[in-house]
């Protein structure tokens, strides 16, 4: 289950709930029996490693290599020893 955190719009007083997705949010503050909201946080992305570009984590296409040409000598060009 996750957990919640609520602000008083009387006593700005912070508060946490541990809540069901399904349940119904706090709207009275514990403290002074204000109006409560819940506050929205923005989650932190950590990236951690290799891997989070394009370059990192892409080797490329290969590219085509020529094939090697070799040369055959007729026997009329070879040298004799």
């Amino acid at each position: 289950m996750p957990i919640y955190e609520y602000k008083c719009s009387s006593c700005h007083f912070l508060f946490e709930r541990r809540q069901r997705f399904d349940d119904e949010p706090v709207a009275i503050c514990p403290k002074c029996r204000g109006k409560a909201r819940r506050v929205i946080h923005s989650v932190p992305a950590i990236f951690k490693g290799k891997g989070f570009y394009t370059t990192d984590n892409r080797k490329g296409v290969p590219k085509p290599t020529k094939p090697v040409e070799t040369e055959k000598k007729s026997p009329k060009e070879e040298k004799p020893k």
